[in-house]
């Protein structure tokens, strides 16, 4: 299976990122960076600082952990459906095999030319991360999504049909799109042409409202991609981008005299996802933004491609103070997958293998980091560590006392989340990129061979049963959207499936 790479364009020169790495940008200001213990020393590799609890009136606290984005808007609002990525979606999932109820396009394919480090070539369909969301809107389910034909879609969750015109962008969009969870009709999307949007869906077409370059901060590094899904909470957005930057944007929406919603949105802060120590540690300048930042108490927490997982303070953000990194750990090797995030603020990572440092070795690739802790690394588990490609691509799902990953070799794991050992874990006969759920007891995965696979989660100490599978055809690379019982996602062959009981 081939992943949908990113261009590997350096976009700023080593003397430059190098001088950056002591202090990071926001409105002018740089905040300071905690020293933390050096990487490449114990398995620590960082610092930390704070309480696990989620204060009293804090951004992201306990009780929102496995529940969904909010109480404005019914539906999975965002990768993973809420801040700490963990809603997966709504039941009653199907015991029994079910039937596909709509494909779309009904005829032709998702498909435009996009240019990455291997040059032009054709993408089709929706890849890592792009997850639809689905939600109740005027009377209807709508279900929103990116795609490689470089447009986003607006379709009846009933039907398949469009509900609004395409919104076309100027390349192929990798990644989760993410609806405002307070109830304005707004639309966040990136897309590889460079641009992170808003964009408002109350006209009679998708109408772009504000746009982000990649290159509106400085330094950058990597490309002007953005594949992770924003966090909106109290009118801010929280992003990270292949720039390698992290980004705050304060949105200012409302609506307008003719009742139309508005934004007037002011990046408030940016920082850069490396620090000096990384880039000595792994010898080059691959440090993304890929997944989708998570937020538990009043902390932000992201990692990137040189594998650097942080945490940044946002107590002080509305009274106007800058946030500070207040958590740093390093995994050793690319870390794609978006966090999560359980309800004592534990953090669950999943981390590629690629480089082959001794780190990556040494820490596994599935981890329970606790961020209180001066050793965060609770426990880490490996995978097969076989070169040149292995490891965990989509972020694990979290079901009562067990994480769930799959791996690029199509095992599945199930670990207990205390103690970090082992119990249980079998072989799907293909690759598996996209992110495991769990709904209504049931575990949904989908292959890099194009079949959707349900497994009986009733008990969490022994290997599950599967329920059913059932093959679409192309590689299931996109994380599965379910809502009242029904599956929608993607493939690389070119389109978007809703499959569930007629």
């Amino acid at each position: 299976m081939i992943r949908p790479l990113p261009r590997r364009m350096l976009l700023a020169v080593t003397a430059f990122a190098l001088a950056a790495t002591a202090s990071c940008s926001g409105s002018g200001d740089s905040p300071t960076f905690q020293p933390g213990v050096p990487a490449s020393a114990a398995p620590s590799a960082g610092a930390s600082t704070g309480s696990s609890a989620a204060p009293a009136g804090s951004w992201s606290d306990a009780a929102g952990v496995g529940k969904p984005y909010g109480t404005k808007v019914n539906g999975l609002l965002t990768f993973r459906g809420n801040p700490t990525r963990t809603f997966y979606g709504t039941g009653p999932i199907p015991r029994t095999k079910p039937t596909q109820l709509w494909k779309f396009p009904k005829s032709g394919s998702l498909c435009s030319l996009s240019t990455d480090e291997h040059g032009e070539r054709e993408w089709c369909g929706s890849g890592w991360t792009g997850q639809p969301s689905v939600f109740e809107r005027d009377g209807k389910t709508w279900v929103v999504f990116g795609a490689y034909d470089a447009k986003i879609h607006f379709l009846d969750a009933s039907t398949g049909n469009r509900i609004l015109p395409d919104f076309t962008t100027g390349d192929i969009i990798k990644g989760s799109v993410t609806i405002d969870p307070d109830g304005y009709p707004l639309v966040y999307s990136g897309s590889r042409d460079n641009y992170y949007r808003i964009i408002a869906i109350d006209r009679g077409k998708p109408t772009e409202l504000w746009k982000l370059s990649a290159n509106a901060v400085s330094p950058t590094m990597w490309n002007n991609d953005w594949d992770g899904a924003g966090i909106i909470i109290d009118d801010y957005l929280f992003e990270g981008g292949e720039n390698s930057q992290f980004h705050i944007v304060k949105l200012n929406r409302g609506y307008g005299p003719d009742g139309k919603v508005t934004v007037k949105p002011k990046l408030v802060f940016n920082a850069p996802s490396w620090d000096g120590q990384l880039l000595k540690d792994i010898g080059d300048r691959m440090v993304s933004v890929e997944n989708s930042v998570a937020v538990f108490g009043n902390t932000v927490y992201f990692a990137n491609s040189g594998g650097l997982v942080q945490g940044w303070d946002i107590s002080g953000l509305k009274e106007g103070r800058k946030p500070t990194r207040t958590f740093r750990f390093w995994t050793g090797d690319d870390t794609d997958a978006s966090i999560a995030i359980d309800e004592t603020g534990a953090l669950y990572v999943g981390s590629e293998y690629e480089r082959g440092t001794a780190r990556a070795k040494q820490v596994g690739q599935m981890m329970k980091l606790d961020p209180t802790k001066p050793d965060p690394l609770v426990w880490g588990v490996k995978d097969r560590q076989t070169k040149p490609k292995s490891g965990i691509w989509g972020s694990p799902a979290l079901y009562k006392d067990i994480a769930i990953f799959d791996t690029h070799h199509g095992d599945v794991f199930g670990i207990d989340k205390a103690t970090g050992a082992v119990r249980w874990k079998f072989h799907l006969t293909a690759p598996t990129w996209q992110s495991p759920i769990v709904v209504d007891g049931v575990l949904l995965i989908g292959d890099g061979g194009g079949v959707m696979h349900a497994f009986d989660l009733a008990d969490t100490t022994v290997a599950p049963k599967q329920l059913w599978q059932l093959s679409v055809g192309g590689n299931i690379e996109s994380t599965p959207a379910v809502w009242n019982g029904v599956l929608y996602f993607g493939t690389r062959s070119g389109a978007v499936h809703a499959i569930g009981l007629r």
